[in-house]
């Protein structure tokens, strides 16, 4: 049995750790995607525990996490962007944690059951890789748009450990592999029959 290397496409022996012509590693970047997620998971913690934004308005201060400004919306009635915001600031995040997880367990474990819906999986985290630096898109957006002498925008510590979860994630997202999933899938299917 043979493996191919990610790195240069050359065909080693399936029990060697390091291509013959590169002398790479043959186990793939599922490791590094493993870190890079445990890494965002870490991350994405002090994102919702420490404030995100925090307005100042004549000579009131209030600072507001993710999930403060969840609530604060909705109680608002604005209703559309309190679940744009918890989608992408929470459920999304929370979901991509553990589609990662699961692919890289997978893929680990050479497990071949739902194969295509490992591959939906994998695209969705892909996409929604796009759309995940939003929160701190809007707090930047609300800092140069809302600066006065009487209100003032300031971002604090939850944007950046939500802007480096983020990173984390992107990069766990790129150093996956599913696709030796589906090459050793598709020949352990023809070794079968």
């Amino acid at each position: 049995m043979y493996k191919r290397c990610h790195h240069c496409g050359a065909t080693n022996l399936n029990n060697v750790k390091k291509c013959r012509r590169c002398g790479l590693s043959l186990e793939g970047n599922n490791n590094l995607a493993l870190a890079f997620a445990i890494s965002g998971l870490i991350f994405y913690i002090p994102a919702n525990l420490f404030p995100i934004l925090q307005t100042n308005k004549f000579f009131k201060s209030t600072t507001n996490t993710i999930i403060d400004g969840i609530f604060v919306l909705w109680q608002k009635g604005d209703y559309p962007i309190a679940i744009i915001v918890f989608l992408a600031s929470v459920l999304i995040p929370v979901l991509k944690f553990i589609i990662i997880f699961y692919l890289i367990y997978s893929v680990k474990k050479r497990n071949c059951r739902f194969l295509r819906l490992k591959e939906k999986l994998y695209k969705f985290i892909e996409l929604t890789g796009h759309w995940s630096l939003l929160d701190v898109f809007v707090v930047v957006v609300l800092s140069g748009l809302i600066h006065s002498q009487s209100i003032s925008v300031i971002p604090r510590e939850g944007a950046l450990y939500f802007l480096i979860m983020v990173i984390f994630t992107v990069f766990s997202v790129i150093s996956l592999d599913i696709t030796e999933l589906g090459e050793y899938c598709g020949r352990y299917s023809r070794s079968k029959n």
